[in-house]
């Protein structure tokens, strides 16, 4: 298993219903990360479309739903064959179309053209009023181990599913996000910095940028993990929501060490002859609340 990644996020300002605009921008993004060295190169939620919700339509008028991509849609297609003509992964924010329900989905593009959609878990905000709540986790083998996909409200208030991507053995997590400043960036930052410290893993998240239907987007694409200094965080490349060096439509890229992860919680504490991490004990409070 390889370690050593060259990763891009992208800082995305998406044109809000602007499919055609946002698909070229994101086919050159592509391009010129591979160019520039990038192996896998991460967008922000909803880029191809813009995320806003037009609360004044009906579900079956929301330009989420219209401009859906099913698995078989074009510009999937379009998109699988740059992420092939350049042998790169990518992870890309857009709604998703299957059997008749809308998703808000990160499509996972691999070197081979072929791909797979993380379809998002925890709906925030307005999302509900398109889309449909996925419920299945989504890790991808890649030559650089397991990596763990989420989108947002994922992440910022669900710390379960990054800690089930570390336990099962990803030393890279992937934060697809439309984090707006009307949010604040308090919880943002302390959450990802947070994951981080306690599950010893990266964290690559891509955000919007500037404004989108509604809201203003704080930008702050940034890749982050385990530093040198003992219980610390180190930005990688990127900067943290607020900071107002990262507002402008940018990638980020740098090179990054996976074996620097570090899965002491899981691992046999040998005083205990067991991992600190207990499964089989949370199992159980979990239990008690869904009988409740």
């Amino acid at each position: 298993m390889q370690s050593i990644l060259n990763l891009a996020v992208v800082n995305f300002r998406a044109k809000w219903g602007d499919v055609a605009y946002n698909l070229e921008r994101i086919k050159g993004y592509m391009a010129c990360a591979s160019k520039r060295g990038a192996e896998m190169v991460i967008f922000p939620e909803l880029c191809l479309t813009g995320y806003d919700d037009d609360v004044t339509v009906h579900k079956q008028e929301k330009m989420q739903v219209l401009n859906a991509e099913t698995i078989e849609g074009q510009r999937i297609k379009e998109l699988s064959s740059v992420a092939k003509q350049y042998g790169i992964y990518a992870v890309i924010g857009m709604p998703e179309l299957s059997e008749k329900a809308v998703y808000n989905s990160a499509w996972i593009i691999k070197p081979d053209g072929t791909y797979e959609t993380y379809r998002k878990i925890h709906l925030a905000l307005n999302e509900p009023n398109w889309a449909t709540a996925g419920d299945q986790p989504c890790l991808i083998d890649t030559p650089w181990g397991k990596v763990g996909i989420c989108i947002c409200y994922d992440i910022y208030s669900f710390p379960e599913l990054a800690r089930y991507y570390a336990a099962k053995s990803a030393r890279l997590i992937i934060n697809v996000t439309a984090y707006a400043k009307s949010r604040g960036f308090v919880k943002g930052k302390t959450t990802l910095e947070s994951t981080v410290l306690m599950n010893g893993v990266y964290v690559a998240t891509a955000n919007l940028c500037g404004k989108d239907l509604v809201n203003d987007f704080w930008g702050g694409s940034s890749i982050i993990g385990p530093s040198q200094k003992m219980q610390d965080v180190y930005y990688y490349a990127g900067y943290p929501f607020g900071d107002e060096r990262g507002i402008e439509q940018e990638i980020y890229m740098t090179t990054i060490d996976l074996s620097l992860a570090h899965r002491g919680v899981f691992e046999e504490n040998p005083l205990l002859k067991r991992a600190d991490f207990r499964p089989e004990v949370y199992m159980k409070w979990y239990q008690s609340l869904v009988e409740e």
